[in-house]
């Protein structure tokens, strides 16, 4: 990631809620940032229960077998935390900055904050050393793994009888401490009698515990009953200090008519008051188990994807129009009428432009629809990751690779191609997955590191330095990535004639030119690949691509 990766949507938090939204949203073609702070509330718990068919499933196996189901649709994760996120104003709809905690910063069009909550637990000694194996709260989460033990259970609020109601159920010995509680209304004292759970007055001093195990509950009196787990109440307090940059905080939650936590309040589908900024889970949802904050995430993803749509093919109709009517040209972050990533001016030979926007000029649409074939081999044999695509045209290989998942960086010189390929994005639906940027590769290469360099038929009618924007390109690739060249071998045969003798380097003087050392680059495949073809006025003929895919090691 640099200063300027943009995504559809940013996940906040990678627990159950953030990776089901993500994987609704990766399987959507949504590009999805995941940062996950590696904190989940249920860390200290030895197993997931009540999820099915993930029943007994260690919670770190959990998040790991999700990751990898989302990382299958091109969701990218990163262990980190996220310090701020704000909103800004533009036009393209990035509505929002936001900074991690190793200084990258990112935008996206919405967020998606699935923090979840921090248990406040009783202030009695030993509790938190045991918290989620024999000090427990939820009957659902951990009730089986005490049943026909001795279990306590800890009276601070208002749902102390009926918790200790519920471990009733699983097992015949059950003590309700009254601690600090007020005294308990008849009706409720009679409940408890009726069931056989008895009452200890007097205020809990600690826990005890034996050979990492807990044994009983030490009252202040000196007093110490056995007893094998303990159930508490915490306060529920939502992780929402990254929402009050966006306008956000908690409320107040009431259970009982006492206050049992904070939470950020929402629609069920999990959208705030602010536009744009959504939750799910325990961040907004105190009583949701795993599987209710998996499906709360879910829910959510599918919300803020709608949302997109609607967003998406209001711009679509919008570029129609704009393209009917000879109005403005849609564009998209980074894309022609706008600065490179930095704000630095575009170094660009005005002729050198003005050649290739006239070529576009001259027909309503060069593209086909379809995609360089030998890039849909190659690419759709990888896992999707980032890409760059030099002479991007009019974005046909750009919005198919963003299809796939793959993160798009497209250039090109020509503004009217450009613009044309913005609007083409925005139709497919696609803008949050593609920069494109007007680039000048005699004057001016793209930064960063790409999992793939694309270079299709990447060949001048005019000055061009072929073999320096090569070797740029092979530098632009990052380590285990790959750089794809694909040229002509020959003259189409309905070219042969306005072009008697030109030459093609071979695909060897091209692997050649690039100047790779050996130890650090692996050759995959160095082929002259025959196909038919058809021209543009419909002519077939026999074609000769010539193609290089090096790998970096």
């Amino acid at each position: 990631m640099t200063h300027d990766s943009t995504y559809d949507v940013v996940v906040v938090g990678g627990g159950a809620a953030g990776l089901s939204g993500a994987l609704a949203l990766g399987r959507s073609r949504r590009a999805v940032l995941v940062v996950d702070g590696g904190a989940p509330r249920n860390a200290p718990a030895g197993h997931v229960h009540n999820f099915l068919t993930n029943e007994g499933v260690p919670p770190a196996e959990l998040y790991a077998t999700a990751r990898a189901e989302v990382a299958r649709y091109g969701v990218e994760v990163v262990d980190g935390t996220v310090l701020t996120a704000h909103r800004r104003d533009d036009p393209d709809g990035l509505r929002f900055d936001v900074e991690l905690a190793d200084g990258r910063r990112v935008r996206a069009r919405q967020l998606l904050v699935t923090t979840g909550l921090v248990d406040e637990l009783p202030d009695v000694a030993g509790l938190a050393e045991r918290w989620g194996r024999d000090v427990l709260h939820c009957p659902y989460c951990h009730g089986w793994e005490v049943r026909d033990r001795a279990v306590g259970v800890l009276a601070t609020g208002p749902t102390a009888v009926h918790q200790a109601l519920l471990f009733r159920q699983l097992t015949d010995d059950v003590v309700l401490f009254a601690h600090t509680a007020p005294p308990l209304p008849a009706e409720q004292a009679e409940q408890l009698a009726a069931r056989g759970v008895r009452v200890v007055e007097g205020a809990v001093a600690a826990v005890e515990t034996a050979g990492d195990r807990l044994t009983g509950v030490r009252l202040v009196s000196g007093e110490v009953v056995a007893r094998q787990a303990v159930a508490v109440a915490p306060r529920f307090q939502a992780r929402a200090d990254l929402l009050a940059g966006l306008g956000l905080g908690t409320v107040d939650f009431v259970m009982a008519g006492q206050v049992v936590g904070a939470h950020v309040p929402a629609d069920p589908t999990g959208a705030t008051s602010v536009p744009g900024v959504w939750v799910a889970g325990n961040v907004t949802d105190l009583g949701a188990t795993v599987v209710v904050a998996a499906a709360g995430g879910m829910k959510a993803g599918a919300a803020v994807n709608a949302d997109l749509v609607a967003e998406d093919t209001d711009r679509a109709v919008a570029a129609r129009r704009a393209a009917r009517d000879g109005t403005a040209p849609v564009t998209t972050p980074g894309a022609a009428g706008t600065t490179p990533s930095g704000g630095a001016p575009e170094a660009v030979d005005e002729e050198t432009a003005r050649y290739w926007d006239e070529l576009y000029a001259a027909r309503e649409r060069y593209w086909s629809g379809r995609a360089n074939p030998h890039l849909v081999t190659v690419a759709g044999a990888l896992p999707p990751g980032t890409v760059l695509d030099l002479g991007c045209g009019e974005g046909g290989d750009a919005i198919w690779l963003a299809r796939q998942g793959w993160r798009v960086t497209a250039v090109d010189v020509s503004r009217t191609a450009l613009d044309r390929a913005a609007a083409e994005a925005s139709a497919a639906g696609v803008t949050g997955r593609i920069d494109f940027r007007r680039h000048d590769l005699t004057r001016d290469f793209p930064d960063g590191r790409f999992d793939l360099v694309s270079a299709q038929f990447l060949q001048s009618p005019i000055e061009f330095p072929r073999d320096e924007v090569l070797r740029a390109a092979a530098r632009a690739v990052a380590p285990g990535g790959r750089l794809l060249i694909v040229e002509h071998g020959e003259m189409p045969p309905w070219a042969r004639a306005h072009h008697p003798e030109t030459h093609f380097p071979t695909p060897q003087e091209t692997l050649a030119s690039l100047a790779l050392d050996p130890d650090a680059w692996h050759t995959e495949r160095v082929e002259a690949v025959h196909r038919e073809g058809t021209g543009p006025n419909g002519e077939t003929g026999h074609l000769v691509d010539n193609l290089v895919l090096v790998r970096r090691r």
